[in-house]
């Protein structure tokens, strides 16, 4: 044993245990902040009183992966080296890995996975809250087969409900919160056949209509108006059967918002805001006059916080999917920033006593970080060299074996920068990758070298984070599968 451990190490044991304070190391910032994280964990204590809001936060397609090049994003944007910055959420003290798969698929689609903590049992690909029985597109399938949803118990219990998004509020992850389909595509109309069926767009003010909805902020008004007719935002609506449903909504007494100004005007709900034709903008290209997500987030807690029986609010960063999708990782970073911003907002807004938070994502996409590269390296560029004195990285670029350099973040698939549209509509790669920049890589419209070619960037099934604080957030633990979130949150509003 002697020759194993140092003599100081020995006169140290003789006595006794070792302090942590007498280790060499002591002095090392690395281990202050290693032993004040555990004294923070051995002074953790569970809250189990009954939750009076449930605030479901959502970032469509942050998966772990993602979650890590916004962390680096946001860290790098205040001058650190972007590894060591702790995101909002990030702080929050449980944490549990999630299983994303749906009822007949390994990776995932948006729709089921929302339905999933929305109803607490697993669903099909490309439906909406209904059961294992209800088939993708077969409207006979669907009556039967709708399943309750957690906002409709909340409304039971005399709480407010209210769903965000920077998607369309017909989108599949908002759409979960109220709509129940065989067919998230059925936005705003349904096949002639299904007379029985409800589009997306008509269920969320029929929602609105019986008070399982106070709150819906987001994109998609094009779903809400005729062909031709103008949006709140300027644009021009598309239903093909000629209902107007803001104009029906506005009947029912749901005010109508269609950019910023006009909803800090409202004071209470019920309120609808439409703020694209399609999707809210992509937080790098938003323009002045379009609600943020924080903008939205502090809303509608202002707004549900009305009712003093508490509500259920579930917000979505959709366009940090849609960034991945296009392989555009630096507005898929920019737009979970956003997210985190949100997080924040609504985590100051809130009580942690009666609040229960959970921040998570539906699923993650085939994106991966490459290496080796040095600390600081821009995560939005090229990959430097590590440095063999100090932190930093050194000034060299790391070289692939064909001699080229590359970014930090790649995609597994996808239409990418390298790849090349050919005249059927596919994409090829050109003999060999062509030599990068790093003013290239790092412009906002630049899409990340991929590997397969697609014309859209896929999912992925691997396990996504989930961070939680508030009522009963300590049953999040350990890898859970998806539904189980619904699960928690009907347990803490419910909790004796």
């Amino acid at each position: 044993m002697k020759s194993f451990l140092s003599a100081s190490l020995l006169a140290l044991t003789a006595s006794g245990a070792v302090s942590a304070q007498d280790l060499p190391q002591a002095s090392s910032q690395w281990f202050t902040d290693g032993q004040s994280a555990l004294e923070t964990a051995l002074a953790k204590q569970h809250n189990t009183g009954r939750a009076l809001n449930v605030i479901l936060f959502v970032a469509d397609g942050n998966g772990v992966a993602t979650n890590y090049m916004s962390r680096l994003w946001a860290g790098q944007q205040e001058g650190g080296m972007g590894d060591d910055y702790v995101q909002p959420h990030e702080a929050f003290p449980e944490l549990a890995l999630v299983k994303t798969y749906n009822i007949n698929a390994q990776t995932p689609d948006s729709a089921p996975t929302a339905g999933s903590m929305n109803t607490g049992v697993k669903q099909r690909f490309n439906v909406i809250n209904v059961g294992e029985d209800a088939i993708n597109g077969d409207c006979t399938t669907e009556a039967a087969n709708e399943l309750t949803v957690f906002s409709e118990l909340m409304t039971e219990a005399g709480k407010s409900v209210g769903t965000v998004s920077t998607a369309r509020l017909t989108h599949a992850t908002p759409a979960a919160v109220y709509a129940k389909t065989v067919d998230r595509n059925w936005e705003y109309s349904v096949p002639a056949e299904c007379t029985e069926s409800r589009d997306i767009a008509t269920q969320l003010v029929d929602a609105m209509e019986a008070g399982t909805l106070d709150v819906a902020l987001g994109g998609g008004a094009r779903g809400f108006a005729p062909e031709g007719v103008a949006t709140p935002n300027g644009g021009k609506g598309r239903r093909e059967d000629g209902v107007n449903l803001i104009e029906r909504a506005e009947g029912l007494g749901v005010s109508i918002a269609g950019n910023l100004e006009e909803l800090n005007a409202i004071s209470e709900g019920p309120v609808l805001g439409l703020f694209g034709d399609s999707h809210a903008s992509y937080e790098a290209d938003r323009p002045e006059g379009e609600p943020s997500l924080a903008d939205l987030t502090g809303k509608a807690i202002e707004l549900l916080s009305q009712n003093e029986n508490g509500f259920y609010l579930e917000i979505e960063a959709g366009r940090v999917d849609h960034a991945n999708h296009a392989a555009n990782a630096k507005r898929a970073m920019i737009d979970g920033k956003a997210f985190a911003d949100a997080i924040a907002l609504a985590d100051e807004m809130t009580d942690d006593a009666d609040t229960l938070i959970i921040v998570t994502a539906d699923h993650e996409h085939a994106i991966a970080m490459n290496g080796y590269c040095g600390r600081g390296t821009p995560i939005d560029g090229l990959c430097f060299d590590i440095a063999k004195e100090g932190i930093m990285h050194s000034d060299e670029l790391v070289l692939a074996s064909d001699g080229k350099p590359y970014t930090v973040v790649g995609y597994l698939n996808g239409a990418s920068s390298v790849l090349v549209e050919q005249a059927d509509g596919t994409y090829a790669a050109p003999e060999g990758r062509p030599e990068l920049t790093q003013e290239q890589a790092q412009d906002i419209d630049y899409a990340q070298q991929t590997l397969i070619p697609k014309s859209s960037e896929s999912h992925s099934g691997v396990d996504v984070a989930l961070y939680a604080k508030g009522p009963w957030a300590h049953l999040f633990d350990g890898t859970v599968e998806q539904n189980y979130i619904f699960h928690v949150m009907n347990h803490a509003v419910n909790a004796e």
